[in-house]
C-alpha cells in the first residue's frame, strides 16, 4: 500500500525534532502522529512534559511545540503492507526535505529518532551537514515490546536536554 505522510509539527522556534519512518496503519486513518492506543508516544510526552495524553490531539500537538519539540517522519512516502517499519519497500522510500525544514528551523538542535529504522532511513536517504546531535531511542510503537514502559521513559529522557533552556517547556527542571 502506498502511504504518505504527515506535515510536521513545528514552530520555527523548535529545538528539538523527533523523527519516526512514517505512520502506522491506525495513525493514517486517524490522521494523528502516534494515534495507535498502544503507542507509548503519548504516554511519554505525559510523563515527561506533562501534556496530558487525554487531551484532544490539536492541543497536544500545540503543547508539544510550545515546549520546543518538533516531530515529523523521515518519510514522505513510501510502499508498505501493514505497520512495521520492517515492510517498508526500501526502493519507494521518498524522504521529506529536510533541507529546507532545517532552513526554516534554525534553533534546531538535536534529532531524536524514534526508532532504529527512523534512524537508518535518515542515514540512508538524508544528506545534512549541519552542526547537529543525535539519538536513538527506543521505538514507541507497540511493536517493540521487548522493553517495558518504565525502560523507554527512562531512555526518553534524554529529549529534555535539548529543552533545558527553553522557557515554555512544561516540564520540571
Amino acid at each position: 500500500m502506498h502511504a504518505e505522510g504527515f506535515s510536521p509539527i513545528s514552530t520555527p522556534a523548535a529545538r528539538v525534532l523527533i523523527l519516526g519512518s512514517m505512520p502506522g496503519q491506525e495513525s493514517l486513518r486517524q490522521a494523528q502522529y502516534y494515534a495507535h492506543p498502544r503507542n507509548a508516544f503519548w504516554p511519554i510526552m505525559e510523563a515527561l512534559l506533562g501534556i496530558p495524553a487525554t487531551l484532544p490531539y490539536a492541543q497536544r500537538t500545540v503543547q508539544l511545540a510550545q515546549c520546543g519539540l518538533a516531530v515529523w517522519d523521515v518519510c514522505a512516502a513510501a510502499y508498505r503492507t501493514g505497520s512495521l517499519d520492517t515492510a517498508i519497500r526500501p526502493d519507494s522510500v521518498v524522504a521529506n526535505d529536510f533541507s529546507a525544514f532545517f532552513q526554516s528551523h534554525p534553533q534546531i538542535q538535536r534529532v531524536c529518532f524514534n526508532g532504529a529504522k527512523a534512524a537508518q532511513l535518515y542515514r540512508k536517504h538524508v544528506k545534512c551537514d549541519l552542526p547537529l546531535e543525535y539519538c536513538a531511542l527506543p521505538s514507541t510503537s507497540p511493536a517493540h515490546a521487548s522493553l517495558s514502559f518504565e525502560v523507554k521513559l527512562c531512555r526518553w529522557s534524554s529529549i529534555r536536554e535539548g529543552l533545558a533552556n527553553w522557557p515554555n517547556s512544561h516540564h520540571e527542571a
